[in-house]
């Protein structure tokens, strides 16, 4: 069942949140603009059927009881910003692993292995 985050986003569609940036920073149609980390920020744009996944839910649902539902043209999602670079990694390239971990089995996997796996250009 996805959360109610989830919900309200597909809704909405993420072409629907205000944007401050030109037409020349469109996000593609099928992504979204996401900005992760805590206290550096930084923009992603990801396939938003991601968000459909429950690691991504419960990333989500963490967000949501930190920042609430405002996001300011953007989801925002308060977590490590490689721990997301990672998890992009695992979706992107279909890992079976991914569809098994719960997010704490995510957080554990991602810190003692030291993201060494990662490409360089991600």
């Amino acid at each position: 069942m996805r959360s109610s985050i989830v919900k309200k986003l597909l809704c909405c569609g993420a072409k629907s949140f205000p944007s401050e940036s030109s037409s020349d920073d469109a996000v593609p149609e099928g992504h979204v603009r996401v900005n992760v980390g805590k206290d550096i920020v930084c923009k992603f744009e990801m396939e938003a059927n991601y968000l459909n996944h429950p690691l991504f839910e419960n990333l989500l649902r963490l967000s949501e009881e930190e920042f609430g539902y405002s996001y300011d043209g953007a989801l925002r999602i308060v977590c490590d910003i490689d721990l997301f670079q990672y998890l992009l990694h695992l979706l992107k390239t279909s890992n079976p692993s991914a569809h098994y971990m719960e997010l704490p089995d995510l957080i554990s996997k991602f810190y003692s292995s030291n993201a060494t796996h990662l490409p360089a250009d991600q």
